[in-house]
């Protein structure tokens, strides 16, 4: 997997989902604007998706989850930075752990180094990065 065009797709699809955001529905772009995102989502997951599925199910065993594993772009983050989201916003895909019982944690897939995140509570840690 090219790390660079792989960081470039997740980076596209960012930017159209903070581009969407950023719009009321009332607005007479947005159902373009959304279709575009839809468009960039499917690719994504055609291109990227047999290989990103063998990331995930690595990563689920290795927190000894048995959730189940979904298309990539549902672990997507909802913004580029991470500054940028809201405090009670989940993103990303819950999962539970026996390395970590009754601990609410999150996977997200992450940009600019395109890796695979543990969201905890106070924390993130690292569980795989695209080479």
């Amino acid at each position: 997997m090219n790390a660079k065009d792989l960081n470039n797709a997740i980076i596209a699809i960012l930017e159209k989902k903070q581009q969407l955001n950023a719009l009321d529905y009332n607005d007479a772009r947005y159902d373009d604007i959304e279709e575009e995102l839809h468009d960039l989502e499917d690719d994504f997951n055609e291109a990227y998706g047999d290989e990103m599925e063998e990331v995930l199910e690595e990563v689920h065993k290795k927190l000894k989850s048995d959730a189940d594993i979904l298309l990539p772009t549902a672990y997507l983050a909802s913004s580029l930075d991470g500054s940028e989201r809201e405090e009670d916003e989940k993103e990303g895909v819950w999962v539970e752990s026996d390395s970590f019982p009754g601990v609410e944690m999150r996977l997200v897939l992450v940009a600019n180094l395109p890796r695979v995140l543990l969201i905890l509570t106070d924390q993130e840690r690292v569980l795989w990065t695209a080479e």
